[in-house]
């Protein structure tokens, strides 16, 4: 009996991922999670998904951020850009259209919210909440600078990255 209840579990933690990736990622597998907090609160769990063959920076791959906190829309763009500006991704007029695109498709999120950011090799980047697509940005480079937040070795958080990559 513990068992089914812990496998229920198990998989009704999956689920939204699942269905924010149905269709596109069905067969894909969890590399690594972790979380990130900011002076010792919880901000969000992180995971990272990635098809069979593994995750690599150029491939197809989701980001899944459950959050443990409401936080506007406005705050989660503005962080977004200033991480990007700090990587040295884009200028500041290249950074102005990625804040126009962002504030598109984030929405306010509260606590228990999950978004996924779904990196589009060549294309660029889809993103769900709660499972239901809220925009798309069609822009290679963007979907490399968003994503880097979290995954380039620069990253302001390396043991995030260390466990998102399955390393921590």
């Amino acid at each position: 009996m513990f068992r089914a209840i812990l496998l229920f579990a198990m998989l009704a933690a999956l689920m939204p991922a699942a269905r924010a990736l149905d269709g596109i990622a069905s067969d894909w597998r969890m590399i690594g999670q972790g979380e990130m907090r900011w002076f010792g609160f919880q901000l969000y769990d992180a995971r990272l998904w990635a098809p069979p063959a593994g995750w690599s920076a150029d491939g197809a791959y989701a980001l899944e951020l459950r959050y443990a906190r409401d936080i506007p829309a406005q705050r989660l763009v503005q962080a977004s850009i200033e991480e990007m500006q700090r990587l040295g991704s884009a200028d500041d007029a290249r950074l102005a259209r990625w804040k126009l695109e962002l504030e598109r498709v984030f929405p306010d999120v509260r606590s228990g919210d999950v978004i996924h950011g779904l990196h589009l090799p060549q294309r660029g980047a889809e993103f769900y909440h709660q499972g239901k697509l809220t925009g798309r940005i069609d822009d290679v480079e963007f979907a490399r600078a968003f994503f880097a937040i979290w995954l380039d070795p620069r990253t302001r958080e390396p043991a995030l990255r260390a466990s998102l990559l399955g390393a921590g």
